[in-house]
């Protein structure tokens, strides 16, 4: 004992260092392991297996499908939300751009089919047409957005657009994960520093009974991986509140947020994942574009008809019933391409008819702990046997470190 005294007496700042160093190795484990998750987007190294690509982008289809099964089967229901949009309004608030398309698509489908007999119409007939089609396109586009709230599953898949663009959109992937969790993250690199200073402590103490080489490298180890490991089980579990050893009480990090992760997510969620934008481009090149396409070209061709009876005959005369049926489907392909442009006027209207973001934020507070769970847990679950390797393995290079230090 006598000599074990004299020892720590004589190297002492090298004892009072271990749990400093155990509170370090703790630290940076977990910030390795946390950046680690989300970087790098893709894959750096030699493929496949000598290299890293962050956990969240190496498994962005799977990582997305997950979130986005939570959003449609808890959160938003797309019959739902598209029921709030008023037809009438959405006619209203594009009416503008909608009549200036419908001149110019008039104009450019007469030049191209039949330049000739449209020069040869006098002004007043071309006028006329512009004017009666233009007069029923509000209410035609009206009736076609109650088409398809009635039956937006038969043209958009929520699911299919959301995972989409996740994959599509590592970086939006990452963010959608890091932003709803980043206290968990800065209380996974903290919880590294307490650990692994308790862990330094018994370390400490085994060292000075021991010498033992192998003590530092296999307490770095152990270090790295229950820190890890703890730190991971802390941020979900318990679900409820518990008090441990009748002193303290403890319950999830997560689950203790649940009013700030629901404003949170449901921020990220209306302004980056479920906006109007998005939707527009889902619906109209998503995997039931065609039957979107098959409604308007339906409609547009009924308009057509019904206000084309003053030069109809001249122009089935001039060109041929085929022809004609050609020019209409042109019509209809025309305005389809100005959907986006046209549509984005009414914006700000649909944003907040949808309310997508209240909705999300409500719908997610009525989650029991499990189902909010599923939020978060699904990324850190992925892989998580990885993440607690490289954090021992760190650990344990730390403390191979150490014992040669110590030793000289």
């Amino acid at each position: 004992m006598d000599a074990i005294v004299a020892d720590v007496h004589a190297s002492w700042p090298i004892y009072a260092s271990i749990p400093f160093i155990a509170a370090l190795i703790g630290y940076v484990t977990k910030r390795v392991a946390i950046e680690m998750m989300f970087r790098p987007l893709d894959f750096v190294g030699i493929e496949p297996y000598l290299g890293w690509q962050g956990v969240l982008p190496a498994n962005a289809h799977r990582m997305a499908t997950i979130a986005t099964e939570t959003l449609t089967r808890n959160l938003v229901d797309p019959r739902e939300i598209f029921a709030r949009l008023d037809p009438e309004q959405i006619a209203k608030e594009i009416e503008g751009p909608l009549l200036d398309a419908v001149d110019e698509v008039i104009r450019e489908v007469m030049e191209q089919y039949q330049p000739q007999l449209w020069e040869m119409l006098p002004t007043r007939a071309q006028r006329m047409l512009l004017a009666r089609v233009q007069a029923q396109a509000p209410r035609a586009i009206a009736k076609m957005m109650r088409q398809v709230s009635d039956n937006i599953e038969d043209v958009f898949d929520l699911k299919h657009m959301v995972v989409t663009n996740l994959v599509r959109d590592k970086a939006l992937l990452n963010r959608l994960i890091r932003d709803i969790s980043r206290p968990e993250m800065t209380f996974i690199a903290r919880s590294g520093i307490y650990f692994g200073f308790a862990l330094g402590l018994v370390q400490l103490a085994v060292w000075t009974l021991t010498h033992e080489p192998l003590v530092m490298p296999i307490f770095g180890f152990l270090i790295g991986w229950v820190t890890d490991w703890l730190a991971l089980k802390m941020i979900f579990l318990p679900r409820e509140p518990r008090k441990f050893f009748g002193v303290f009480t403890w319950q999830g990090v997560f689950q203790k947020r649940r009013d700030q992760v629901a404003a949170d997510y449901g921020d990220m969620i209306a302004a980056e994942v479920i906006t109007v934008p998005r939707i527009v481009e889902a619906v109209l090149t998503g995997p039931k574009s065609d039957r979107l396409f098959a409604l308007i070209q339906r409609e547009v061709q009924r308009t057509v008809d019904a206000q084309a009876g003053i030069i109809k005959p001249f122009v089935v005369a001039a060109v041929g019933t085929n022809r004609f049926q050609e020019m209409k489907a042109t019509v209809a392909q025309k305005a389809m391409e100005r959907v986006p442009a046209t549509v984005h006027h009414a914006e700000d209207y649909a944003v907040g008819a949808l309310d997508v973001r209240n909705t999300i934020v409500e719908r997610m507070r009525r989650l029991n702990r499990f189902e909010f769970e599923q939020l978060l847990r699904p990324a850190f679950r992925q892989d998580e046997w990885k993440l607690i390797a490289v954090g021992a393995i760190i650990g344990g290079l730390v403390g191979e470190l150490q014992v040669l230090l110590m030793l000289h």
